[in-house]
């Protein structure tokens, strides 16, 4: 998690989960995973061990003691509750995309951050006092937008780096006067205008936008435009009283983009969109992403590398730990 060196265990091999490179190898004659407690154990030839995660770095425990495979520190709160271990598990799969160019939707098929995403990763580490992390990163932010998707100028991304400088050094950063400039060009009147995932999303975006102005304290002149937007229920932090209601995201988003169904769940206060449980791993996937290289994912699984899925996904697991950290249901 965090900055360590990224590893994966599976099926008695322990390996670099970037290059495959093989790091420990054992005689399982059974494993035990325990995912809200970042920890394997494992009955071998020569007796029981485990690889464990905490707080300093990833243990391998064997004979009464312990070795690091590797180190760096992150904040790992336990929560409380019904849902604490639900949210652990989530956590971690939120600090295991957290490379050192930035947070990534997935480790294996995205080589570099998206906005959209990083931003909502920052809102959950902005909760577990993680954002250390991701402020090296912050800090050497230098363009408007990522033009991840088809290379495309999309205007959510102003509003989206308005809020994650606001995480590092605020109204200071290098990134906020091109900002503002950028959006006194592609501005209509009081709200955004242009494309977001292929389509005209102005709510959404302007939404994005004086929630990042609002961050940082500066003017907001802007107004949320009272018309029909699909993606006005993705934005759930503020401005839920300006809405035109749309049709809903469907079972067929579900499977693919779930982090859509999520995000509309934790807007309308409804129940969640699937059932999910602290003992699965790992809880959180996109599958068949446009802009991703599901070939990497061969790393981990070639089935599903031919199925275009990928696990764990940052947006889906942010999602899905704000849900369960801001809302409660009875099951």
């Amino acid at each position: 998690m965090g900055h360590r060196r990224k590893l994966v265990y599976q099926a008695g091999r322990l390996r670099d989960a970037l290059s495959g490179e093989v790091v420990k190898i054992w005689n399982v004659r059974m494993e035990r995973f325990i995912p809200a407690d970042y920890r394997v154990e494992l009955e071998t030839a020569e007796g029981e061990q485990a690889i464990f995660e905490d707080e300093e770095g990833v243990w391998w425990e064997r004979d009464g003691g312990r070795e690091a495979l590797t180190r760096s520190s992150v904040r790992l709160p336990a929560f409380a509750g019904p849902n604490a271990p639900l949210l652990r598990v989530l956590h971690g799969e939120l600090l295991v995309n957290v490379l050192p160019w930035g947070p990534v939707p997935n480790l294996w098929v995205y080589s570099r951050p998206w906005y959209r995403d990083a931003a909502i990763m920052a809102l959950c580490f902005e909760r577990t006092n993680n954002l250390d992390l991701l402020a090296p990163w912050i800090e050497g932010l230098a363009t408007p937008y990522d033009q991840n998707n088809r290379g495309e100028s999309e205007p959510d991304n102003l509003g989206q780096v308005l809020m994650l400088v606001s995480f590092a050094s605020g109204r200071n950063h290098s990134l906020v006067d091109p900002v503002l400039q950028e959006i006194g060009r592609i501005r209509q009147g009081s709200c955004l205008a242009g494309r977001t995932d292929g389509a005209e999303h102005p709510v959404y975006q302007t939404k994005w936008l004086k929630y990042g102005l609002q961050r940082l304290r500066l003017d907001d002149p802007f107004q949320i435009p009272a018309v029909p937007d699909r993606y006005s229920a993705l934005f759930w932090m503020d401005f839920r009283d300006q809405h035109v209601p749309q049709p809903r995201f469907d079972a067929g988003a579900l499977k693919r983009y779930p982090y859509l169904n999520w995000a509309e769940a934790h807007f309308y206060n409804e129940p969640p969109p699937e059932n999910v449980s602290a003992e699965d791993f790992p809880l959180t996937r996109e599958c068949e992403a446009s802009e991703a290289d599901y070939a990497w994912m061969d790393l981990v699984s070639s089935d599903w590398a031919a199925a275009r899925w990928s696990s764990p996904h940052g947006w889906h697991a942010a999602e899905m730990f704000l849900y369960y950290h801001d809302l409660s249901f009875e099951s």
